[in-house]
C-alpha cells in the first residue's frame, strides 16, 4: 500500500505569491507546508509600492505579517531549499539541502527570479535604492529628479522604461550603452523629451549609500540622482523543469494556464518565476487564484476516494 503524503500541499518560496497561497489554503482547511530560503528578491528596497493598503510598506515587515497570518491558521513554514523533487500527482517527494525529506500530494512553486546585476560595477550595492528595474514601483518616489537609464539585456523594456519616465521627470537621460537604436525609436524618445547619450557605461560613481553620476568609455559622465535597468532575468525554475514542466520556446519560462497549473498534473507555479514582470500585489493575486484551483483539485480527489472507497 502505497503512503500517505505527510502534506496536502508544499509551496516552495515564501514570498508574496507563496504567502498567499499559504494563507487561502490554510484557511480552507489544507496541510501546508512553506519551505522557503529567506532571499526575498526585494530584500534591499527599502519600500513597496502599488499594493493597496500596503503602499509604502517595508517589504521586510510585509513578509513578516504574512508568515504570522499564514502560521496563525496552522500553516507550517521550514527555512530551507529544495534539491531534489520526484513523484507524480497525489505523492510527490521533495528532498531538502540538509538530506531531510517531506512528502506531498500537490506542489506549488513561487520560487522568483533573480536579476543579473553584473553588467554594470556599482549596480549590485545600489540595487532597489538607487538604482531600481520598475518605474511603477519606484518612479514616483524619484519624480523631479535627474534620472539615468541605462539600455540593459532587455532592450525593449529598456526603451519602454525611458518613456514612461519621462512622466516622472523633465531631466531624464537615456544612456544607450549596447543598444542600437532604430531612427523611429530614436525619434519617438526625442520627441517627449527625453536626452539620448550614445556610450558604454563603465561604472557608477558615488560614495558607499550615494549616487552621483554614470561614468562612460569616453571619460564623460552623466550626473544622475537615479539610475533604471532592465537586466537579464533569471526564474528559479530548476524544480519546474526537473519535474518535467513545458517550457515556453517563445518566452523560455515554464508554461501554466489562468490558475498557475503546469503542463503536469499536482504542480503548480505563481508569481514571478513564471511571470517576471508581475509586482508583489499581482504576484500576490496569482498565488492566491493558484490556491483556490489547488484546493479544487484536492476536493475532487478527495471525493473521487470516498466514492471509490463506499463502492
Amino acid at each position: 500500500m502505497a503512503k500517505i503524503p505527510t502534506h496536502d500541499v508544499i509551496i516552495v518560496g515564501g514570498g508574496a505569491a507563496g504567502l498567499s497561497a499559504g494563507l487561502v489554503l490554510a484557511r480552507a482547511q489544507a496541510d501546508v507546508l512553506i519551505i522557503d530560503s529567506g532571499h526575498p528578491r526585494n530584500a534591499p528596497a527599502h519600500q513597496m509600492h502599488g499594493f493597496l493598503s500596503r503602499d509604502g510598506m517595508d517589504p521586510k515587515g510585509f513578509l513578516e505579517a504574512g508568515r504570522r497570518e499564514f502560521v496563525s491558521y496552522n500553516g507550517a513554514i521550514i527555512h530551507s531549499t529544495v534539491s531534489q523533487a520526484a513523484g507524480q500527482a497525489g505523492s510527490f517527494r521533495l528532498t531538502l539541502d540538509d538530506g531531510s525529506a517531506e512528502t506531498t500530494r500537490a506542489i506549488l512553486v513561487a520560487t522568483g527570479l533573480s536579476d543579473d546585476l553584473s553588467l554594470v560595477p556599482g549596480m549590485h550595492e545600489r540595487w532597489g535604492t538607487l538604482v531600481h528595474h520598475c518605474p511603477y514601483c519606484h518612479g514616483y518616489e524619484v519624480s523631479s529628479q535627474r534620472i539615468s537609464v541605462i539600455g540593459g539585456q532587455a532592450r525593449e523594456m529598456s526603451i519602454k522604461q525611458a518613456g514612461l519616465l519621462r512622466r516622472y521627470s523633465d531631466a531624464v537621460t537615456f544612456v544607450t550603452n549596447d543598444i542600437q537604436l532604430e531612427q523611429a525609436e530614436r525619434n519617438r524618445l526625442e520627441a517627449i523629451g527625453v536626452r539620448i547619450i550614445e556610450g558604454l557605461v563603465t561604472h557608477l560613481n558615488g560614495a558607499f549609500g550615494t549616487l552621483t553620476s554614470i561614468a562612460l568609455s569616453d571619460g564623460s559622465v552623466v550626473d544622475s540622482d537615479a539610475v533604471f535597468i532592465a537586466p537579464t532575468q533569471h526564474p528559479h525554475d530548476t524544480l519546474l523543469r526537473a519535474l518535467g514542466c513545458s517550457v515556453s520556446d517563445v518566452s523560455g519560462l515554464v508554461t501554466t494556464d489562468g490558475f498557475g497549473q503546469t503542463s503536469v498534473p499536482g504542480v503548480w507555479a505563481a508569481g514571478n518565476v513564471v511571470s517576471p514582470t508581475a509586482q508583489v500585489i499581482t504576484a500576490a493575486g496569482a498565488g492566491g487564484a493558484s490556491a483556490i484551483a489547488i484546493n479544487g483539485w484536492l476536493l475532487h480527489h478527495d471525493i473521487d476516494a470516498a466514492v471509490a472507497a463506499r463502492n
